[in-house]
């Protein structure tokens, strides 16, 4: 079984033992791992009584045109040269897919992308297949696929022997009881913050905080996967096939329903955090906050070529990683978090106490390039906690449930409207589609159009603010957005702009 991106790819492995001089060929473009594979198999083999095919071998693996990468060969490799030699009675063998890492004792051990494994056993026809049982919970998660569990190729053998030891169906145990996450409770202070927070949850949309340190910007990014919905059976297949491949996924862990939180470190690279490497290529931090957030504190502190490598990947949803030896798309359709202090020195006290000259704040700023805030719908300016808000945030705390109900309510409405689109999300919706499916009042756009003329908006920009406009009357409960809701948009994009 090999992987392309997050996808399985079903592979034939075929040992051929003909005679003549000893030797061995394997064939099938086989990365480093690959080939290291005949010694540990060969090595397990014999560990455990039987032989290894001793003649000239030669070991295919199909199509051959794919590369093949990791060591989750193993375990077909060891069946497929078992039954080559025909010293042992193998049955079924070419009925069943067989995945896993075979270590010198003849013990099996977990790989990387067992689920996406799976899924494309179940797409190819074939109804069982054989994994180590440290990796039965993740394969388990695919319906309508036996999964039998193994400790040891000798189990293996003997269930393909048909000797009374068959390797019984894997039944997953309850899953682990998932912690609940932060709670906006926690947030004093801060309307604004917690407004646009809110107002990303509902549309979807990107969202960049500004602030100084202690203003809330980490603690707000931490709670918003917290208001979206729970993950859909088809995005949730995509994220627990993320993790799966990046080798995050817990042992005995559930489908995952909880939208994930990535937040690197700056020191991060472009392909840390969008994804690639130079043997097997990997998915970044980017990809494995799919269906959630990617939170980037800090954002300035980042290099500049590194955040401008997340344009391309926000505006289509999917990455595609190219390489000398092949391609491998991702998905990564994540709300992106953006926070950052005003200056370089972050005073705690704000712009009251800033030893910053004006110079030497823009340089910090412009550390963001503009095509990639104009990508940002939501810009909020986070002032700093004054004593009085901090009372008030102690008496009259709003919880996360409060507000993921409001979000719900507000998803809902925008997926009646966008019924039969194949969109999820009013971030989504393409700026053609809203002028001539959902038009506005143009009294309604009269302070938006004003804002494009002075060159305060890009046309894009406009898009963006109407999307958010049509999103704030979701959360109002109203059918279509009018001068309000397009105030507070204009005025949610506009006011970190000016900061």
């Amino acid at each position: 079984m090999g992987l392309v991106g997050v996808a399985g790819a079903l592979v034939e492995v075929a040992v051929d033992d003909a005679r003549g001089a000893p030797g061995l060929s394997l064939v099938g473009l086989p990365d480093a791992v690959v080939r290291q594979s005949v010694d540990r198999v060969r090595a397990a083999v014999r560990r455990c009584g039987w032989g290894f095919p001793d003649g000239r071998v030669t070991i295919s693996l199909s199509p051959a045109a794919m590369p093949k990468q990791g060591a989750g060969f193993d375990l077909a490799l060891a069946v497929a040269a078992l039954a080559a030699t025909g010293r042992t009675a193998l049955r079924d063998v070419d009925r069943q897919v067989f995945l896993g890492e075979v270590g010198l004792d003849g013990s099996l051990r977990a790989v990387r992308g067992v689920l996406p494994g799976v899924l494309a056993a179940r797409a190819g026809g074939f109804g069982t297949v054989v994994v180590p049982a440290a990796n039965a919970d993740e394969a388990a998660l695919v319906p309508g696929v036996a999964v039998l569990a193994a400790d040891h190729l000798r189990d293996v053998v003997e269930h393909l022997r048909r000797s009374g030891r068959s390797l019984p169906a894997h039944r997953p145990g309850a899953p682990p009881a998932s912690l609940p996450g932060p709670d906006l409770s926690d947030v004093v202070g801060q309307a604004t913050g917690r407004r646009a927070v809110e107002v990303a949850a509902a549309g979807g949309h990107h969202l960049f905080l500004t602030g100084p340190p202690g203003a809330g910007k980490t603690m707000l990014a931490e709670r918003l996967p917290g208001l979206l919905p729970p993950l859909h059976d088809d995005v949730a297949t995509e994220v627990t096939a993320v993790a799966s491949v990046a080798g995050t996924l817990p042992p005995g862990a559930a489908l995952i329903r909880r939208p994930p939180f990535e937040a690197p470190h700056h020191s991060a690279s472009a392909v840390s955090l969008v994804g690639g490497g130079s043997g097997q290529i990997r998915p970044g931090s980017l990809s494995r906050a799919h269906g959630g957030v990617l939170f980037l504190d800090e954002a300035p502190e980042f290099p500049r070529t590194v955040l401008d490598a997340l344009r391309q990947p926000l505006e289509r949803g999917a990455v595609t990683i190219h390489r000398a030896h092949g391609s491998a798309t991702f998905p990564c359709r994540a709300q992106l978090v953006l926070a950052a202090n005003p200056c370089p020195c972050a005073s705690p006290a704000g712009d009251a106490a800033c030893t910053c000259g004006s110079l030497e704040r823009r340089r910090y700023q412009a550390r963001l390039s503009g095509p990639l805030l104009d990508r940002v719908d939501l810009r909020v300016q986070l002032p700093p906690v004054t004593r009085a808000a901090w009372l008030h945030g102690l008496a009259v705390p709003e919880s996360t449930a409060v507000v993921a109900e409001r979000v719900r309510v507000a998803r809902a409405a925008a997926g009646e409207r966008m019924a039969g689109t194949g969109l999820t999300t009013t971030a989504q919706v393409p700026g053609r589609m809203l002028r001539e499916r959902w038009p506005l009042p143009r009294g309604a756009l009269a302070l938006a159009e004003l804002a494009l003329e002075r060159g305060a908006l890009s046309v894009r920009g406009l898009d963006r603010v109407v999307r958010v406009s049509w999103t704030l009357a979701d959360l109002a409960g109203r059918t279509v957005p009018g001068p309000e809701e397009v105030g507070e948009a204009l005025g949610l994009r506009l006011a970190g702009a000016a900061a």
